[in-house]
């Protein structure tokens, strides 16, 4: 199957099953997506979500973190993983965010990343999440997905990921096509024991097609 075809047919199934897929971290503005984002690193979407609520509520805006002692930080996030590097990034992302950019997040993925604990996979997600633009956040899901489906070609980091994913995928519909290959990733397509069987994507995915004899 070329190339082209397989992105035809991966847009149009995903369309169908996910048209409203969305990020399952829970916010209500900018700065809250972002620290859940930053404490999604290595850990999972419902850990953060029961650490948030709290969080928030303690630290409802930049200002307010700006000025957070480490040992408040840390009682609030220790149960997610690295807590004490992310409550080092919290602050310091905290303090930026409130002293150079009156604590507004940016949107431009460049000036994202000068923010403590902000790397090009969590600018993106910012990006594409709150300002619908067309970036391609590539998490450990994105990249064993798109590398499975055959949508990436010997792609060996995130960024090479990034760059032939949105080479492919229509502009307007990259930040939705970044949903469904996260979700599409924790659900069905797992690390260890991909649900291949159930997987309505068996047609254009490159994986199936070369086990599908062995798939149990």
């Amino acid at each position: 199957m070329r190339v082209k075809e397989r992105y035809q047919q991966f847009i149009a199934y995903f369309s169908e099953v996910m048209p409203e897929a969305g990020s399952e971290l829970h916010y209500r503005n900018p700065y809250e997506l972002l620290v859940a984002v930053i404490l999604s690193a290595q850990c999972t979407d419902k850990r953060v979500n029961m650490i948030t609520p709290a969080f928030f509520g303690r630290f409802p805006d930049a200002e307010t973190l700006s000025k957070a002692s480490r040992d408040e930080v840390f009682s609030l996030i220790k149960s997610c993983s690295y807590p004490n590097n992310k409550t080092k990034s919290l602050i310091g992302m905290g303090k930026m965010l409130f002293e150079d950019f009156e604590g507004v997040v940016p949107s431009d993925v460049e000036t994202l990343q000068k923010l403590p604990g902000v790397g090009r996979k969590t600018a993106n997600v910012i990006a594409s999440v709150v300002f619908n633009a067309p970036a391609m956040p590539v998490d450990t899901h994105v990249f064993r997905v798109a590398n499975r489906m055959g949508l990436t070609k010997n792609s060996k980091n995130p960024l090479q990921t990034e760059k032939q994913l949105v080479q492919h995928i229509p502009k307007s519909l990259i930040p939705l096509a970044h949903h469904w290959l996260i979700l599409h990733g924790r659900y069905v397509c797992l690390a260890r024991k991909p649900k291949c069987i159930e997987c309505g994507a068996q047609a254009f995915c490159e994986y199936y097609q070369i086990n599908k004899k062995s798939v149990p």
